[in-house]
């Protein structure tokens, strides 16, 4: 009798998370049906199949958008910007576990604090800030920017993980007459690994699908084009372009998606044992 009930219980559940699962995948299905349809056919009925696959679509995209182009500027911004923040994030964290002082633990609350700030509050200050010192515009402007945002939760992070790294291994390399750059970086840094996988697949997810940070720092740059802003340019004021839009979202999504797909695992690996062993 237990037995059957446990049964059933069970049937409902996967029942409920597979009904769960077709409620999150639906929006992938709108975006990948209508990016082979006309713009009328997608008016008529956006959630019907498409009767005919018009594969023009992405090839018009292609061209619109300067897709390769566009694709080099996420990926430069998105890799330029990753790497500062780990290394950034991570020595920092690295010295404040290993160097309590009341200075350290001021920056960590305020590294800490500034992850409750809402982003809107700070768009006008970013925007003159930005043009104080010349950073509008420029590939250098925007990784500082995605640096600054990024850092403290990735030092949350780091800072939780480095403590559960022993600091006899630290000691033992500097006995044998390691520098403290080579402390961190020989010793330190490799047992780092999880969270450090961890924090990359953060940040490229958000730094990849930003839009309104590359439109506020980059401007009218065009030569610094990030996929979300070229999207846009099927939205006009009077007219919105959805074949054209979604086959773009589809293009810009696509190489984001297989990275988060391959990697996912390591987030909740990372987060949990930075937790725990923290």
């Amino acid at each position: 009798m237990q037995t059957s009930r446990y049964r059933l219980n069970h049937f409902i559940l996967e029942i409920f998370a597979i009904l769960l699962a077709l409620v999150f995948l639906s929006p992938f299905y709108l975006v990948l049906s209508n990016s082979v349809k006309r713009l009328k056919e997608i008016l008529i009925d956006a959630a019907s199949f498409p009767q005919v696959f018009h594969w023009d679509n992405y090839s018009k995209v292609w061209d619109a958008i300067n897709f390769p182009q566009a694709f080099w500027n996420s990926l430069q911004i998105t890799i330029l910007s990753v790497i500062f923040i780990v290394m950034f994030s991570s020595m920092a964290a690295y010295q404040i576990v290993r160097k309590p002082s009341r200075f350290n633990s001021f920056v960590f609350l305020l590294l800490v604090s500034a992850m409750i700030i809402p982003f809107q509050s700070l768009m006008l200050q970013l925007v003159r800030v930005t043009s104080m010192l010349e950073l509008r515009g420029e590939l250098y402007g925007i990784v500082a920017c995605y640096l600054g945002f990024g850092m403290p939760l990735s030092v949350f992070l780091f800072h939780g993980f480095i403590k559960s790294v022993p600091i006899e291994l630290e000691e033992a390399a500097r006995v044998d007459g390691s520098s403290p750059y080579g402390v961190f970086f020989k010793i330190v840094f490799p047992l780092l690994m999880p969270i450090i996988v961890t924090v990359i697949i953060l940040n490229t997810l958000w730094i990849w699908n930003d839009y309104l940070l590359p439109v506020l720092v980059i401007g009218g740059n065009k030569d610094l084009t990030t996929l979300p802003v070229a999207v846009t340019k099927f939205f006009g004021q009077y007219t919105k372009k959805w074949d054209l839009a979604l086959a773009g979202l589809v293009m810009a999504i696509t190489p984001i998606l297989l990275f988060f797909l391959s990697l996912q695992r390591y987030i909740v690996e990372g987060v949990t044992a930075g937790s725990i062993k923290g």
